[in-house]
């Protein structure tokens, strides 16, 4: 086992940026950026070899620029909040919005476009990473100082990600990775098969906002309680399906949120290898790559084609803060948000 750190470059602010290698002696690589705590690349055991079933930039400018999130950690609030406005404890805020008329993945800045504290080390299970940021009062117009920490830990068969934030005052906290799998190495995800446990989703409407419905999936496209091929459905002649191009929905994890559980698996064509996806969070949001045309380049040039990845993204629901129904997302003082979140490979 190993972790090795190397220099990758200089943030906009001046900051320098570090990329962080961790290996396990059973095989599996990951690479970290401290760049938005991105993960750039997941190299795990397949039929061929090791094979990175993550979407990543070979080098730090690509990250810099326009992308989707591209391996990124995100918050504070992932997913949307409509028209960029809540009201906590009766006070109105309004947030940057980034996504058209809506606030998406913690506005302007962001999590994901800061520059994380990265140490390291091993253990009895294998190398971890832990890396912490802190986003100040007022940041894309959340109210409070957010301290947040996450940890990478790699294992022979999985890759833990551990989550805790705290705030002085407060605030709204929803979290998630927005890792690109491809099991395939390359190419599409259509003939990927996906089984989420869910009985439910949340719908949205033509600006991709929850209605407040949750909806059965019986009879609908978004039914992946058992495996089925993207391809299958993405391609649906379904009102939800059309409104994202593909799939861009929560799923209502059937379990109650806290306990680590069972919420997805992914297997690649062929079989192998899989992904196996563990969470303590209520819901899953599920994005089929539908705004990949082909512009953005991997290693060595290679395109990403519309659906050239899948993300499972264990969070809050959307728009949970308009939405009295849901599950509420509030951080208060004195508090500790803590989210698990596994993906286990084989």
């Amino acid at each position: 086992m190993s972790l090795e750190l190397e220099s990758w470059g200089v943030a906009p602010d001046g900051q320098p940026v570090e990329r962080w290698t961790m290996r396990h002696e059973a095989g599996p690589v990951a690479v970290v950026a401290t760049w938005g705590a991105t993960l750039v690349s997941l190299r795990i055991p397949a039929p061929d070899g090791l094979r990175d079933v993550v979407l990543g930039f070979d080098a730090l400018a690509p990250y810099l620029g326009a992308h989707p999130y591209v391996g990124a950690a995100v918050g504070r609030w992932a997913n949307r909040i409509a028209e960029g406005r809540f009201t906590l404890d009766g006070t109105p805020y309004a947030l940057a919005c980034n996504a058209g008329l809506h606030h998406l993945h913690g506005g302007e800045r962001g999590l994901s476009r800061a520059v994380w504290h990265a140490s390291g080390g091993e253990n009895a299970d294998g190398p971890w990473l832990l890396l912490s940021v802190t986003s100040p009062d007022g940041e894309d117009g959340f109210p409070g100082t957010l301290r947040v920490s996450l940890r990478y830990g790699l294992r022979a068969d999985a890759l833990r990600l551990d989550w805790e934030a705290t705030a002085d005052r407060a605030t709204l906290v929803n979290l998630t990775h927005h890792a690109y799998f491809n099991l395939a190495g390359g190419g599409d995800v259509l003939g990927h098969r996906l089984r989420v446990h869910a009985d439910r989703f949340l719908p949205v409407d033509p600006g991709l906002i929850p209605t407040g419905e949750l909806r059965p999936v019986d009879g609908t496209p978004m039914d992946l309680r058992h495996a089925v091929a993207l391809g299958e459905r993405v391609a649906a002649d379904d009102p939800q399906v059309r409104i994202a191009g593909g799939f861009d929905h929560c799923w209502v994890l059937a379990d109650a949120p806290g306990p680590l559980r069972s919420a997805a698996e992914l297997v690649a064509p062929g079989g192998a290898p899989c992904l196996r996806v563990a969470t303590t969070e209520p819901g899953l949001q599920v994005y089929t790559g539908n705004g990949l045309d082909g512009t953005l380049l991997g290693p060595g040039g290679v395109a990403w084609p519309r659906h050239g990845a899948v993300c499972l993204e264990a969070q809050r629901f959307p728009d949970s803060p308009n939405r009295p129904g849901f599950p509420d997302a509030i951080l208060r003082p004195g508090q500790t948000y803590r989210q698990t979140t596994v993906y286990a490979f084989g």
